[in-house]
C-alpha cells in the first residue's frame, strides 16, 4: 500500500493498481513492444505471472512522499529511443499525478531489449 495525506484524510492506493496503470500507459506509448521481465520477476513467481501483465517491468518506491518509478521496456526496431522515452516519461507522470494526486520525483525507463518487426 502507497500512503497519501490530506486535509481530507488518509488515503491508501495498492501497489498492483499503481504499477497496473504504469504499466497499461507505458505499453499504449508508440514505439513500445512490451514491458520487459526484470530479473526480479524471472523467478518462481515470474512462471505463475502471466505474459503480457501489465504490471511486469514496473517497479515503485516510495521517497521523501513522492513516487520514483524504474520501467523496463523492449522497443520496436527503428524507432527514435530518445523520444519514446521521452513520451513514456511526460505520459506516466502525467497518468499518475491526474489519477492519484500522488507527485512523481522521478520516471526511470530502462531499454532492456529491440523488437524487431
Amino acid at each position: 500500500m502507497i500512503r497519501y495525506e490530506n486535509h481530507l484524510g488518509i488515503i491508501d492506493i495498492s501497489h498492483d493498481f499503481l504499477a497496473n496503470l504504469v504499466g497499461s500507459v507505458a505499453t499504449k506509448c508508440f514505439g513500445v513492444a512490451k514491458m520487459a521481465v526484470t530479473n526480479r520477476q524471472k523467478g518462481i513467481l515470474g512462471i505463475l505471472r502471466k505474459e503480457g501483465s501489465m504490471d511486469q517491468g514496473v517497479k515503485i518506491r516510495v521517497k521523501n512522499s513522492s513516487l520514483v518509478i524504474d520501467l523496463h521496456i523492449i522497443v520496436l526496431y527503428g524507432v527514435n529511443m530518445t523520444a519514446v522515452v521521452n513520451s513514456i516519461i511526460n505520459k506516466v507522470t502525467y497518468a499518475v499525478e491526474d489519477t492519484t494526486g500522488f507527485k512523481i520525483k522521478k520516471v526511470n525507463v530502462f531499454i532492456d531489449g529491440i523488437k524487431p518487426e
